[in-house]
């Protein structure tokens, strides 16, 4: 269903593709995320071992622009990451305004278990897609959240 917004013609055409694009977005992200959640992970913890995982240590600001989340609310992510033993956080003496995180043992089996699994549920949910198809659709996404005309 699309908008019912009596709008110009732009405007509608313009709601009726934003809300297209939101509602793939929701439907391939919950599908996606099965494995995760199912592992009791939110998409957050998941996004930040990932971090981890593929970046090696990262200050939590660093983490923050690389999942687009608030300082506040990747802090008390991590704080239950932490409590769960999947990472460690430490001041470093040269830098001590950040916290540091990494991979704990626990953390890295965990994420090195899931990612492969992970990865294969997004590869079978893009398969609807030509490879053609999901390059001009990456092309497009990486178009649109570049646009900063307000």
């Amino acid at each position: 269903m699309g908008s019912h917004y009596t709008g110009d013609s732009e405007q509608q055409r313009a709601l009726d593709c934003f809300i297209k694009l939101l509602r793939a977005t929701e439907s391939v992200n919950t599908e996606v995320h099965k494995s995760v959640y199912a592992e009791g992970l939110s998409e957050s913890q998941f996004g930040i071992l990932e971090a981890l995982l593929h970046l090696g240590t990262l200050n939590q600001n660093q983490i923050a622009k690389k999942l687009l989340k608030s300082g506040g609310n990747i802090t008390l992510v991590i704080d239950n990451l932490v409590k769960q033993g999947l990472v460690s956080k430490e001041k470093r003496s040269e830098d001590r305004r950040f916290y540091w995180i990494d991979l704990t043992d626990k953390g890295r089996r965990l994420i090195e278990h899931l990612f492969p699994r992970h990865a294969e549920n997004i590869e079978k949910r893009m398969s609807v897609l030509t490879p053609e198809e999901q390059m001009q659709l990456g092309e497009l996404c990486r178009k649109l959240g570049k646009n900063n005309k307000q």
